[in-house]
């Protein structure tokens, strides 16, 4: 498991840009709107250094990292919700992703036409929010009409879905995304039927130009206010960056990455703050044929986690072996951890930790 996540935004504010060089997927990237039509989809390792330690040490012939799989969806534009710019096809795209990456245009380029003639993130990032709520409105009201009729059989299942649609009606109509809803076990079933847009988390990147990726820049401050009024991150990245770092070999990326005074490429920024706005972590299974790093949501018990390697270790679940990563490798490995008491049994019950060592025992 990984997770996919949606890259939208206005026309030309850098999503294919980004798209191409996060993923290398040499996809169409021109300077006119609706340069990409069909959803194109990249899938990316991601970095995780301790899985190159852990790898290191077992002198493994395989490393196998999680995988984040990025969709660039077309560009949107006010009128969406209604079918301006193909906006329906567009928006069906959204529902098929865990989370959303929304790109705005932080920096000024006389050579690339906004779309709306200057650069204003605010108003970009309304036109999107906008849109997304205005379809999940129509969403929201056709199941209400649905329902209210359904309800007036008495049915107490339908009436109390008809509360949780009612209040869903009113927070969207107010402007609100779905996400901001407080829901029961009768909302949260609802919900997820529903794969309303404004239900999946979103994090804002913020495009700016190469000169201003360290200091950011007043249209950055404003987005990251606004953004956090609604308890969303922002991530700063460059898209010209980017785009020169993919072109690059590894030791080149990191002299150029210095000279930049950057650490890590912007991909790195953009994972990292995709898995703490799912819950997302890692663990490992390391050994001399191949050492791999599997993608959980953070609380999953141990044979949950296993069936994400095969759903047999779930169904035959006995037990867990686990290390924890800093005493994997503290003990140089399995073997002495294992020697000095650090290696643990663990049963249905455990919550797998980030970095968790394991090996599953199972019987089918």
């Amino acid at each position: 498991m990984g997770f996919r996540c949606g890259i939208v935004g206005l026309p030309n504010v850098g999503k294919s840009t980004i798209f191409n060089a996060l993923t290398s997927a040499g996809i169409e990237s021109a300077n006119y709107p609706f340069c990409t039509i069909e959803p194109n989809v990249g899938m990316v390792p991601v970095p995780d250094a301790r899985l190159d330690i852990l790898a290191e040490m077992a002198k493994t012939k395989v490393k196998v990292n999680a995988q984040m799989e990025f969709v660039d969806i077309a560009g949107l534009v006010s009128g969406a919700s209604k079918g301006e710019g193909l906006g329906n096809q567009f928006l069906g795209h959204i529902r098929q992703v865990d989370a959303i990456a929304h790109v705005v245009r932080c920096f000024e380029d006389d050579n690339i036409v906004h779309v709306d003639g200057s650069v204003d993130p605010l108003r970009d990032r309304e036109v999107i929010n906008t849109e997304l709520i205005l379809c999940d409105l129509d969403t929201v009201s056709r199941r209400m009409n649905k329902t209210a009729s359904q309800a007036k059989s008495g049915d107490a299942a339908f009436k109390a879905q008809l509360v949780v649609l009612e209040g869903l009606y009113g927070l969207l109509n107010d402007g609100k995304p779905a996400r901001a809803a407080q829901l029961d076990d009768t909302g949260e079933k609802l919900m997820k039927e529903l794969c309303l847009l404004t239900a999946k988390p979103v994090l804002y990147v913020a495009n700016v130009s190469e000169a201003e990726i360290n200091t950011g820049n007043q249209w950055v401050d404003a987005l990251r206010k606004a953004a956090a009024a609604e308890n969303a991150s922002v991530v700063m990245i460059s898209g010209a960056i980017e785009e020169e770092l993919s072109a690059l070999s590894v030791d080149e990326r990191q002299d150029f990455l210095a000279d930049l005074g950057l650490e890590e490429p912007g991909l790195n920024r953009l994972i990292k703050a995709g898995y703490e706005l799912l819950g997302l972590i890692n663990y490992f299974t390391v050994g001399e044929k191949e050492t791999r790093a599997w993608t959980i949501k953070r609380g999953t018990k141990a044979p949950q986690a296993a069936a994400v390697i095969h759903t047999d270790f779930e169904r035959g679940f006995i037990r867990a072996e686990v290390i924890s990563y800093a005493d994997f490798v503290a003990c140089g490995g399995e073997a002495k951890a294992r020697e000095k008491g650090l290696l643990r049994l663990e049963g249905k019950e455990y919550v797998v930790q980030d970095g968790d060592c394991m090996n599953f025992r199972f019987n089918v």
